[in-house]
């Protein structure tokens, strides 16, 4: 059934959970691993861009900040540029970010759901491995991968 699939992530990374919120709501430091600066004011109803760091200001994702409760969970909905943003509209997906410490850790389980079907689940899934090892690294050793992992063949 089409907007039913859903496509979860769990990652640990050796940092604070204030660090990895500050890693996704920051645009500076969530364009040096993703290579789009993720801006908004990260109030629930507000708009969130994805924002390339070409100096374009071109956002190739939109959404609405549906939850926000600094540092453990971040949710938005996430669709085409120019397209419908709210949660059940055609062609828009949900994204969740569940930031769990655990003593000298984090656990990062990241819920994209609402996904129209397995090529896009499919897609999402190599985007999202991609952009959480560059995150992971970034955290872990204060600079990203030396190349972006999402252009590998």
């Amino acid at each position: 059934m089409a907007g039913t699939l859903t496509f979860r992530y769990v990652t640990y990374l050796a940092t604070t959970p204030e660090k990895v919120w500050h890693a996704l709501t920051d645009p500076e430091l969530s364009g040096a691993y993703w290579g789009h600066g993720n801006v908004s004011d990260w109030r629930p109803g507000s708009r969130w861009e994805h924002r390339r760091t070409d100096g374009s200001g071109i956002a190739d994702v939109e959404g609405v900040v549906l939850e926000s409760a600094p540092p453990t969970r971040l949710v938005t909905t996430w669709a085409e540029p120019g397209a419908p943003t709210g949660r059940g509209e055609p062609g828009v997906s949900t994204v969740t970010f569940g930031i769990e410490p655990y003593e000298e850790i984090v656990r990062l389980t990241l819920t994209h759901e609402d996904l129209a079907d397995e090529a896009e689940r499919e897609a999402a899934a190599g985007g999202w491995f991609a952009v959480l090892a560059n995150l992971k690294t970034l955290l872990e050793t204060g600079r990203p991968l030396p190349k972006e992992p999402w252009t590998m063949p």
